[in-house]
């Protein structure tokens, strides 16, 4: 990675950053399908396995084309260092498990993906790792949770599904007083409208499938963080349990990279204004969208977010029925329980991403029957419109 890279737009890393080239010179990155490595000697081998002697060894550790879109990865997010991973849940077990162990206590905000939620609530917890959930909007709540043996924060903002919005400086402060690390989810606000880091997170992770790849083809994660964090807890955590990204996802997601910029500013444009079309229906009980003026944190998400999201929630009035009836009737927006993607996407997560937790959890964290998901696409949004507004009309 060249210093270079690092005073680059985002526009021009995206397509630039991290790239090696062998001896043929080729335009697009290689794609390097191999699991080991050949050395020129026994001395040789000794010396790469002691880490004095630079290259790489095996896939599962390091491959060429990995480090490729980790280090674009790096440019973009502004982090020191980046790991890929297999998924973006890998990435999620990774940045939290590497750095604790039996006796340690996590304080996690309790509006989480399902799968996220299951890693600090019954995973952690099976081996002597304690958690408590808060509301991640009251600081307050941060504050009293902490521990003398707390030491890893997690949050995602905009949460899942129902677009809350975090104040990530506000609560890395309060870690960073308890002696505690903050881990962000970034992956509903994505690289290019928010930067965890510069509001005080130690690490940030992502689900490459979403956004990063974007057209629905390979699964992908990535942890970014400090050079230190990097050295002491997360690279021994991955090199001996082995999440790794394929060689080849890795190739597929530096092509999406190259796009992210244009398709996450076109899908935003897209969704204030399905937003702002869904407002106006009478059979939309609700709509969330951060970058709304009527936000319940509006001011908050102006402060810390270039732009809204590419993620819409609303409710609709008549509860699982009636949504599953909207559902049922769209013909562009596809159901489906993934997001980020060229192709529109709706999910209803009390039954599909959150169906995991308990009525009562679900009511807490504001996921009632009527709750839809929808994360914006690439078409036009005129189209979006009128069939989202058709399928409401037929409901």
């Amino acid at each position: 990675m060249t210093n270079d890279a690092r005073r680059w737009h985002p526009d021009t890393a995206l397509v630039h950053g991290g790239t090696m080239r062998s001896a043929f010179g080729e335009t697009s990155e290689a794609l390097f399908l191999t699991q080991g490595y050949v050395y020129a000697s026994a001395e040789e081998a000794e010396a790469r396995f002691l880490n004095k002697s630079p290259g790489y060894q095996y896939s599962r550790f390091s491959n060429p084309t990995v480090t490729m879109f980790e280090e674009r990865m790096a440019i973009l997010e502004g982090a020191e260092v980046a790991r890929a991973t297999a998924t973006g849940m890998a990435a999620v077990t990774a940045a939290i498990l590497s750095q604790v162990s039996a006796g340690d206590h996590v304080v996690a905000a309790r509006a989480l993906f399902g799968s996220c939620r299951y890693i600090v609530e019954d995973l952690c917890p099976r081996f002597g790792v304690e958690c408590t959930l808060v509301d991640g909007r009251d600081l307050a709540a941060w504050e009293a949770a902490v521990r003398p043996n707390t030491k890893a924060f997690f949050l995602e903002s905009p949460t899942n599904p129902t677009l809350e919005v975090v104040d990530i400086a506000a609560v890395a402060e309060i870690a960073h007083a308890a002696g505690a690390r903050l881990v962000v989810d970034n992956v509903f606000a994505t690289p290019m409208w928010q930067k965890p880091l510069t509001l005080g997170a130690d690490v940030v992770c992502y689900s490459a499938t979403k956004h990063i790849d974007g057209q629905g083809r390979c699964l992908g994660g990535v942890v970014l963080c400090s050079q230190e964090f990097l050295d002491k807890h997360l690279q021994v955590f991955i090199r001996q349990t082995g999440p790794s990204m394929s060689p080849f996802n890795a190739w597929v997601l530096l092509k999406g990279l190259e796009t992210l910029g244009l398709r996450v500013e076109r899908q935003t444009d897209s969704a204030g204004k399905v937003a702002a079309a869904l407002k106006r229906h009478p059979k939309v009980a609700k709509v969330i969208y951060p970058g709304d003026p009527d936000h319940p944190q509006a001011d908050l998400c102006t402060r810390q977010m270039v732009k809204g999201s590419t993620m819409v929630a609303f409710e609709v009035a008549g509860g699982k029925e009636a949504a599953f009836a909207v559902e049922n009737a769209l013909g562009i927006v596809k159901i489906s329980n993934n997001l980020g993607d060229a192709k529109s996407l709706i999910t209803h997560p009390a039954t599909t991403t959150h169906q995991r937790l308990s009525e009562e959890a679900r009511q807490e964290l504001g996921i009632g029957q009527g709750l839809l998901r929808l994360s914006v696409g690439l078409e036009h949004p005129d189209d979006l419109i009128a069939d989202l507004l058709g399928a409401l009309d037929r409901a």
